[in-house]
């Protein structure tokens, strides 16, 4: 097999997509390679048929080997393991804007394998293996309606900047990922930092050309050696009375969709199912035919529901399209946890909780990119009962997805650990479900976060688009309707799903997947002013609720933080760490300390935090004239008493400095173990400590 290669400059290095050498086994095997970071990815499809499938089988596993970046895995076992949370938004990123252009009537599985085998360290890998996803099923005799393209776009000090490194990421106040064919993009993800409508429209205008050439470059190296398209295997088999039960089912199907609340309508529609059926029992025998009859059962529900919205502007709920659900706000739902919410928009509701931890709790993440670690979590849940329905509790592709997704909406507004020294933990618990549960949680994780106390620069809500469009003519988008807020039917039905989050004065995280060749650059304004009008609304009902940090709980860890000499680290620690650890056992308390001399004392209680925090500073500070201090008398001797007033630091309170009267004996004011105020008054030639008991208190009485 000869190998062949297509190559795209960008900047001063080749985009490289090869193949003929590697994974000659495969339906389709491509290596692309930009720089120092490589990726190959595969694509495979079984050999058994099955006819008339109405959904495309197909999974995408995006993998990173640790060899790619010169790392062995840590861990006892020293291989890679189970999907990594971001190899699997990797898969998600291959798998969205591809699915839709495969065609569910070629009847067999088929598996994607992107294959991180080099990386520079510069140069994400994640653009690289969309790209050589839709170059390894173009060329392959898989049919496909691509390629499709990935571009990522960053915004940095007003300028844009594509594909920037991981350095330029790091610095951008914008940065998405928009994939597409030519004719348009398909999906859009990324998170801001408050930037404008027009900023964001912006973005993807520049994604496009770039998008665009990799297409067209996938389209080179298909016409060198792409191979001849399997057959498809659609069901050669017409639906029996399809006119007549087509005429049956739309009145009670009128009726039925219209039903006021999900479950009300869900049980309405079956029941008008099972009443054609039943009419239609004996041709519904045949498998096939019962196969056909919910297909255009399905049909005519879809037909109905985008006709009420784009002639009527009626939605399903009697909504009309800019409307928002009835939205109810209660923080502090829960005893016990340090911070909760209770979220609820129409028939979707999230249960936020917020735990406060110290920065021993931080999530640690170790890939090829290299070890970090963050101190904002979000967990997403969706729990089958949130939808009525029985199955097993687990974390799949799509929690970990929505999940990042409402961290990232929220993490632009989450305050550094150097003014707030937590690590943060929101848990979003889906009780009950009906569209857009993710930003559900972006709504509830925020009124969580300022039930603990998390001081957030701004609050932020998000909110979900949809898109109905019918063509006229030539114009593919003749007719449309942009919906917000929208329910999972709606979801379904649609032709878009973009959910927009931000604070009042921009955007902070967005995901949009498009089921249409692409939409247009006016849609899209639309749909962003829509949105934004959406979200200004929930925000102004979430302020109602709490506007501002609540006090932290007392259930959470005290943490106070300080600032030592760097040098004092090493006294601080001691030989083997014998200082520190003696301190954590006799205060109950866990000390941390980092090389510029930060020290953080997380405590269970307010009061042995600060003892230990006094502890430190005995043992890293030098006393200063004029202090007042809380000493223990440790020795009581005839001419006075022995205090130290810092661990392993004393100094003596003369007799004459006890009381303005006269004191015969020490032991009528004071006694061994006694812990009194004292004030510092001179640090003598011989470095011995003079103190004053009666100061101290005459200064504290003022």
């Amino acid at each position: 097999m000869a190998v062949n290669r297509v190559t795209y400059k960008i900047g001063d290095e080749d985009l490289i997509l090869e193949t003929g050498k590697i994974g000659k086994q495969a339906n389709g095997c491509v290596y692309a390679q930009y720089a120092g970071t490589s990726v190959i990815a595969t694509v495979c499809a079984s050999s058994e048929v099955k006819e008339g499938l109405d959904f495309v089988p197909v999974t995408v596993e995006y993998n990173e080997k640790y060899y790619a970046a010169g790392k062995i895995p840590g861990g006892f076992v020293k291989r890679e393991g189970r999907p990594k949370d971001k190899e699997i938004l990797v898969s998600r990123l291959i798998d969205r804007p591809m699915r839709p252009l495969f065609e569910p009537a070629f009847g067999r599985e088929i598996q994607i394998v992107p294959t991180c085998v080099s990386a520079d360290g510069i140069n994400p890998p994640d653009i690289l293996a969309v790209i050589a996803a839709s170059a390894a099923v173009s060329i392959s005799d898989i049919p496909f309606h691509g390629p499709v393209a990935a571009a990522r776009v960053a915004y940095i000090d007003g300028q844009y900047v594509i594909n920037p490194t991981f350095y330029q990421q790091e610095k951008a106040q914008l940065e998405i990922v928009v994939a597409g064919t030519k004719d348009g993009f398909t999906m859009v993800e990324g998170g801001a930092n408050e930037v404008s409508e027009e900023v964001m429209l912006g973005a993807l205008e520049q994604a496009q050309g770039f998008i665009t050439a990799m297409c067209e470059l996938q389209e080179q190296l298909v016409a060198k050696c792409g191979k001849e398209k399997l057959p498809l295997a659609p069901l050669n088999v017409e639906l029996a009375n399809k006119e007549q039960i087509i005429a049956d089912a739309t009145p009670l199907l009128e009726k039925a969709c219209f039903q006021d609340g999900k479950m009300t309508r869900g049980k309405a529609i079956a029941a008008a199912k099972e009443q054609v059926a039943q009419k239609y029992a004996e041709q519904l025998s045949d498998e096939i035919q019962k196969k056909l009859f919910d297909s255009c059962f399905d049909d005519i529900q879809y037909n109905l529901l985008r006709k009420s919205i784009l002639d009527k502007g009626l939605r399903i709920d009697g909504r009309k399209c800019d409307e928002i659900r009835p939205i109810t706000c209660e923080v502090n739902v829960l005893p016990r946890p340090h911070g909760s919410a209770l979220f609820t928009r129409g028939e979707t509701q999230s249960l936020a909780v917020c735990t406060l931890g110290t920065t021993l709790d931080a999530q640690v993440y170790d890939d090829i990119d290299g070890e970090r670690s963050e101190n904002f979590i979000l967990h997403y849940n969706f729990p089958p009962y949130s939808v009525g329905e029985v199955g097993r509790l687990t974390t799949g592709r799509r929690e970990i997805g929505h999940g990042n997704l409402a961290r990232r909406s929220l993490a632009a507004m989450v305050p550094p650990v150097t003014e707030f020294p937590y690590t943060v933990r929101v848990v979003s618990e889906i009780m009950e479900s009906n569209g857009s549960s993710s930003q559900a949680s972006t709504c509830g994780g925020c009124l969580a976060m300022l039930a603990a106390g998390v001081p957030m620069k701004k609050m932020v809500a998000g909110i979900a688009m949809g898109l109905i469009t019918e063509p006229e003519g030539d114009n593919p988008y003749g007719n449309y309707k942009i919906l917000s807020d929208i329910l999972g039917e709606e979801d379904h039905l649609g032709d878009m799903d973009f959910k927009v989050a931000g604070t009042k004065d921009g955007i902070t995280g967005f995901q949009m997947d498009i089921k249409i060749a692409g939409v247009t650059t006016q849609i899209m304004k639309e749909a962003l002013a829509q949105a934004k009008a959406g979200r200004l609304h929930i925000l102004s009902i979430m302020e109602k609720c709490i506007d501002k940090p609540q006090p932290i709980s007392p259930f959470a860890p005290k943490i106070l933080t300080m600032k030592i000499s760097p040098d004092k680290i090493g006294a601080l620690i001691g030989p083997g760490g014998k200082n520190i650890k003696a301190l954590c056992a006799q205060y109950g308390v866990t000390i941390n300390t980092e090389d510029d001399g930060t020290v953080q004392i997380y405590g269970k209680t307010g009061k042995s935090a600060e003892e230990a925090k006094l502890a430190v500073k005995g043992i890293c500070e030098d006393p200063e004239v004029g202090t007042i201090y809380n000493g223990t008398v440790k020795r009581i001797m005839d001419f006075g008493a022995f205090v130290e007033i810092l661990p392993g630091k004393e100094g003596l309170c003369h007799i004459s400095k006890l009381s303005r009267q006269r004191v015969e004996k020490v032991t009528d004011v004071l006694k061994e173990g006694q812990q009194i105020p004292v004030k510092l008054l001179e640090v003598d030639k011989m470095g011995r400590l003079n103190l004053s008991y009666v100061d101290a208190l005459e200064e504290l009485k003022k």
